[in-house]
Parts: structure tokens; sequence; C-alpha cells
């Protein structure tokens, strides 16, 4: 038997060569570990975080990673519950990668409380008012929902499967994965929304308030749709990034076309709900507060920019690509326009958290500026290594792409 067919007899390069590849993403890990052992060890201090940026590097990108991830609820939602069953090539894979994101960011998370002992109080002790309770509960349930997702892909191993009791497992799990595909989607759109509805409560920034829909700020719904807006995108660039590292034709232009035009379809409704919710906020909610929205750009004509980038060139861009049938059936048209989404979701995440904490909200305050220290870096980037390090052993030992061996015979 060829040593390298580990997989259900899915062809796997060396030991040696893949112990290569695991060796830079090991030592980032263990840099990223003892970053977080000295913020734990010695306090919140050594980062950059204060009082006003209380919100600082890790949120936003904890924020960035947990909307990527979006795509396991998503394409779960579509596969198991409007059967789109094209999207059963990518399913395991967009479980794996929401699985990295979610858990990722438990653990960021649990160094960013500084007190990862007292992490159950919010649990035991909620703070009912808070949208925050809510983003912590579904967080949680969702993590459970997903590694339960994930288990049976672990059992796809060829070894595994040898042992008749994991056999019956997986052959049961696979029965309620439909119920969890609906927990999923449920737990996920609410936190999704809670984590923007964060911002839109906030009435002393003007800057990120927004009017309501019912009781939630439209910001609740713009991170529903950013969010799944990305998510297929984001199954499609890694799924691309990972066949081109492996030299393996993982799916076929379908998926990757129907992918692409799901992420277009969304969109379409996000731009247009963002430009609207813009307009209003220019027009009614910031006078309304007494405030100019010409204020908060006359710092750092910069910012402005940024508002203009994620609507036009990471917003409509990106759409008229997906939504264009010529340009969507060549594969370097789909990537970039996966490339350009999920750049518009770090800068959304971003002129939420960051930007929203930097600018000013008095007449005779002064725009502040904010850069993690190597300790809050390093600290995420061990996030980063462990995830390539999951997701790259998810795929040498279990079957991600269930249509590669059926692609690799023809």
């Amino acid at each position: 038997m060829d040593k390298t067919a580990i997989s259900r007899g899915l062809q796997r390069a060396p030991l040696g060569q893949f112990l290569l590849w695991l060796g830079p993403w090991i030592a980032l890990l263990v840099f990223g570990v003892y970053c977080a052992y000295l913020c734990l060890r010695y306090g919140l201090h050594l980062t950059n975080m204060d009082n006003r940026f209380a919100f600082g590097a890790w949120i936003f990108l904890d924020l960035t990673v947990i909307a990527l991830g979006a795509g396991a609820f998503f394409t779960g939602f579509l596969l198991y519950i409007l059967k789109r069953k094209e999207l059963r090539a990518v399913i395991n894979s967009a479980v794996t990668i929401g699985f990295i994101c979610y858990s990722g960011a438990v653990v960021i998370l649990m160094v960013d409380v500084g007190q990862p002992l007292r992490a159950w109080f919010t649990f035991w002790h909620p703070n009912v008012h808070s949208m925050l309770t809510e983003v912590t509960f579904c967080i949680t349930c969702y993590l459970g929902v997903l590694a339960f997702e994930y288990i049976p892909i672990l059992l796809k191993n060829r070894k595994l499967r040898q042992i008749p009791s994991f056999l019956v497992f997986e052959f049961n799990m696979h029965k309620v994965m439909y119920v969890l595909a609906g927990a999923g989607t449920f737990l996920s759109f609410f936190h999704q929304g809670s984590l923007g509805g964060l911002y839109g409560v906030l009435n002393g920034r003007p800057f990120v308030y927004r009017e309501s829909f019912g009781i939630w700020p439209t910001t609740f719904f713009l991170f529903i749709v950013s969010a799944a807006a990305a998510g297929p995108s984001f199954i499609l660039l890694t799924t691309w990034i990972t066949s081109k590292v492996t030299k393996k034709r993982l799916v076929t232009q379908e998926v990757y076309e129907s992918l692409g035009k799901i992420s277009g379809y969304i969109l379409i409704g996000y731009v247009l709900f963002k430009t609207i919710d813009t307009l209003v906020w220019i027009s009614m909610t910031a006078p309304g507060m007494g405030v100019h929205p010409d204020s908060f750009f006359a710092s750092k004509p910069g910012y402005t920019a940024l508002h203009l980038l994620e609507v036009t060139i990471f917003g409509f861009l990106p759409m008229a690509i997906y939504m264009t049938k010529r340009l969507r059936s060549q594969i370097k048209w789909l990537v970039t326009a996966a490339v350009l989404t999920c750049l518009g979701i770090v800068v959304n995440r971003y002129i939420l958290t960051i930007q929203t904490l930097a600018l000013p909200t008095l007449p005779f305050d002064e725009l502040l500026s904010y850069m993690p220290s190597w300790q809050e870096t390093g600290a995420f980037l061990m996030v980063i290594a462990y995830g390539m390090i999951v997701y790259s052993l998810s795929f040498r030992y279990a079957n991600l792409f269930p249509l590669e061996r059926e692609l690799q015979r023809n």
C-alpha cells in the first residue's frame, strides 16, 4: 500500500515534507503561546489597550475571524435546509474553518478578559441588559454545535473507520446534521447581529449610533448580512488556496461559481442596505444628535476613504464580478472577487472598532491613535498558527473535500 495514501486512499505529501510545512506554524504557535502567557502572567498593561481603547486589535480581529467563519453556518443552512446539494463538496471544509475560527476566537477572548479563571462569571452572573451576554452564550453554544459537526469529519479517517463503534457513531451523527445546521444558523444569526448591535446602541458615540428596526439598530442586520456575504467567499478563497498549495483539484468549477453567485446575491442586498443606512445617518441620525457628520472626518480624511472603499471597491465591485456570468466562469475573477469581499469585512470591522474609538466625541477631544503591542500581535498570531495547523492536519488525515477522489481518477 502507498504510504502517502492516508485519508481513505487519498494521496498526500510524504511525512517529511508535511512536517517541513508545519514547522514554521508550530514555531509561530509557540511564540504566540508565550505572548499569551505574558499577558496572563503580568496583566493587560503589557498591551496598548486602555480605558479608551478597551476594544483593541484582539476584538477587531476576533470580529473579522468570526465573520469569515460564518461560512460554516451559512453553508450548512444552504445545504441541509435549502437543499443546495452542490455545496456538499465544501461542507466539511466549511465546518472545519468555522470550528477553527470560533475556537480561536474563544481562546483569544479568554486572554482578553485578563483573568480567565473568572471567565465563568459571565455565565453564572450574566448582565441581562447587555448584548455581550447574549453574544457570550450564543458563541459558546455554537462552538459546541461546530464541535459536534467536526467530529464526523475526523471519523472519516481511514484508520478510525476500522473501529465499528466509531463507524456507527459517525452514521448516527449524519442523521442529526439537519438539526445541528438549524441550531447553528439560529445561534450564529443572533450572535452576529448582537455583535453589530452592540455598536449601534452606543448613543454616546454619534459616529456609530444608528436608528432601530423594532428593538434592534440597523447595525444588527448589517453585521448578519455582511457575514453571510463574506462566508461563501472565504470558503471559495480557502478552497482555491488549498488546491494551489496541494496541487490537487478539489472541487469542480460549478462549486466555485455557486459560491460566488451566492455571495453576489447577498452583496446586492448588503450594498443597498449599507448605502441607505449611511445616507439616513448623514441626513437624519447624526444631525438629530446635534453633530455634523463632517466633523468626524475633519482630523483624518483617510477615514472617509475607508467608507467609500468598503461600499465601492470591496462591495459593489465584487458584486458586479460575481453577477456577471462571463467573469464568474473564470476562476481568476472569482478569486479576485473573493479577496475583495473578505477585505471588505476587514475594513468594516476596523471602522466599527478601532475607528469608532479613535474619533473624538466632544469638540475639545483630539483624534486618538492605537497600535497593538508585540504581545497583542503575537497572541493573535497564535490563533492564525493554530488554524493553519488544525486545517493542515484535517486535510491530511480526513476527507475535507468529498469530490477529491473522483476528480483524481478523472
